[in-house]
């Protein structure tokens, strides 16, 4: 049985032979595309072997075996026809990773052979369309020559083969591949804001997102920049149907759009479970065919992206709303958050990371923010400790927003001090995170920790929800006692004076070899006379 800390070593170890030859950013493709065929592959043989006898296989190298010998029967069609149906795709005998490790451990590793299967999947299914687009098996970053690229891929095959992923009990393997992905995070920095939500701030916006909604069968997640769908993912951990949510999600970058989708059957998501689309979610609306609200709305965008802002948005119906105005061409934020917003259903909650620029900014975004604040759909701000994500040091803060519901308040929690550091970011602990719920939960003001704002409270402040200005926690100086130190000065000043008087003692008992050292003394001592 595969132990998750031996699985994280082999998958983590594969790193080390593409480390040096690319940055993280590139070589995470090949790690990560390696490891879901080598999943769907070892699954397959599994099902073939199942198919076969009922039973799950002692090795996969005995289920290969039966595959080979059952294909060169009259009975292959039917194996192949249920397998498509039960799999959504089939591989040939020599398609497989361990049809094609075996060629790598022989030194006759051809890629030829792993474009094919790759390939093959690919073309399966729509589900598996251009899945395996980004890893180029004939890269120059691979080494120079045919030679060189065949043995690199070849090392990282021979590696993976220490990775038992079908035997990965429970969500042993979508963590581990979670794993995978925030290590690369590390590794990429700045470049890491657009596939991974750090650990802290991830649990915060999904507990937030799922409270109150943890028994429901069937609900909806939806991440409009999902990166790597390790948010929507995250609100499985604290459903009690886990197995029956539905994911909505959407993602610009091709790469990112096809980490997110390896990433939901490494989780065990079914196909029909998933709904994730490569598109520009600004730019124009989606979904807008099927379901179009969703249960719990998560989101961590790219902050102060830029946008279009174009006249025509605001006939929009996810903008037409508030006051004629757009969010500026330069800052894009308010355009995620009532995107999201917009497809929030009237029962759900919303949960989005945003720069504290959107608490305070006049202008349409001052306008946008007093007209969510007079509907009362902002629910609470959550001040994060600086340094927390890989594309930025800036403080973020967390905007939960609700619909319809009772009231105007505002909880403010500042929670920029639950934080340990480590190395170069600051990290949220478990213990920080549990005393944000808390305060959420309990949601009354906490001396220096969190203030529950009336509605009046916000506007007698001109609608700016910058977190200082409600909760206070500035320390107070200790009063100075003026007679104490008044009497410390002068007991400092007569030791002052008498250390001087012994050491011009001390240099008045010198004797002098030369009237010139003598003059040179004096002239020294003279320094201290009167002092």
């Amino acid at each position: 049985m595969a132990e998750s800390k031996d699985l994280l070593q082999v998958l983590w170890s594969g790193a080390d032979e593409l480390r040096g030859k690319m940055d993280a950013n590139e070589y995470k493709t090949y790690l990560l595309g390696l490891v879901f065929y080598k999943y769907l592959s070892d699954s397959y043989l599994a099902k073939v072997y199942d198919l076969i006898n009922d039973a799950m296989p002692d090795s996969l190298e005995d289920a290969q075996e039966q595959y080979e010998e059952i294909m060169k029967t009259s009975d292959a069609d039917d194996l192949l026809a249920e397998l498509k149906n039960s799999m959504h795709y089939t591989l040939a005998p020599e398609m497989t990773f361990v049809s094609i490790l075996k060629d790598a451990k022989n030194n006759c590793f051809n890629r030829e052979k792993l474009q094919a299967a790759f390939n093959r999947i690919q073309e399966s299914d729509e589900l598996f369309n251009g899945l395996f687009a980004d890893v180029d098996l004939y890269s120059n970053r691979l080494g120079t020559g045919d030679q060189k690229q065949s043995a690199t891929i070849a090392n990282v095959i021979k590696v993976l083969d220490g990775a038992d992923l079908i035997h990965a009990e429970g969500d042993v393997l979508g963590n581990a591949y979670e794993y995978l992905i925030g290590q690369f995070a590390s590794e990429t920095g700045k470049k890491a804001g657009e596939f991974y939500t750090p650990h802290g701030p991830a649990q915060i916006l999904c507990r937030i997102a799922m409270r109150g909604q943890e028994d429901k069968k069937g609900l909806q997640v939806y991440d409009p920049c999902m990166g790597s769908g390790s948010l929507m993912l995250s609100c499985r951990n604290y459903s009690k149907e886990p197995d029956y949510i539905k994911y909505y999600g959407q993602e610009l970058m091709p790469s990112t759009y096809n980490l997110a989708r390896m990433n939901m059957f490494l989780h065990g998501v079914l196909p029909e479970n998933q709904h994730l689309r490569n598109g520009d979610t600004l730019d124009a609306d989606w979904p807008t065919d099927e379901e179009t609200e969703f249960d719990a709305v998560t989101m961590n965008p790219p902050y102060s992206a830029k946008w279009s802002a174009a006249e025509g948005f605001k006939q929009d119906e996810r903008f037409m709303d508030y006051g004629g105005k757009l969010a500026p061409k330069s800052k894009a934020d308010y355009a995620f958050l009532l995107h999201g917003f917009y497809h929030l259903k009237q029962t759900g909650t919303m949960a989005i990371v945003l720069p504290h620029g959107v608490l305070f900014r006049g202008a349409a975004e001052g306008t946008i923010r007093e007209t969510l604040l007079k509907n009362g759909s902002i629910y609470a701000v959550i001040g994060l400790p600086a340094n927390m994500f890989y594309n930025t040091s800036i403080p973020t803060c967390i905007i939960v927003l609700k619909k319809h519901r009772e009231g105007r308040d505002v909880l403010f929690i500042d929670a920029s001090n639950l934080f340990e550091k480590e190395k170069k970011q600051n990290v949220m602990r478990e213990e920080h995170i549990d005393k944000v719920l808390e305060l959420y939960s309990e949601r009354k003001t906490v001396e220096k920790q969190a203030y529950l704002a009336s509605y009046d409270d916000i506007k007698a402040n001109d609608y700016n929800l910058n977190i200082p200005r409600y909760v206070d926690t500035s320390e107070e100086e200790e009063e100075i006692d003026l007679k104490g130190l008044t009497a410390e000065i002068k007991d400092t000043n007569k030791q002052i004076k008498e250390g001087n008087e012994q050491f011009m003692k001390m240099l008045s008992e010198l004797t002098f070899s030369s009237a010139e050292t003598e003059d040179a003394v004096r002239d020294f001592m003279s320094i201290f006379e009167g002092v």
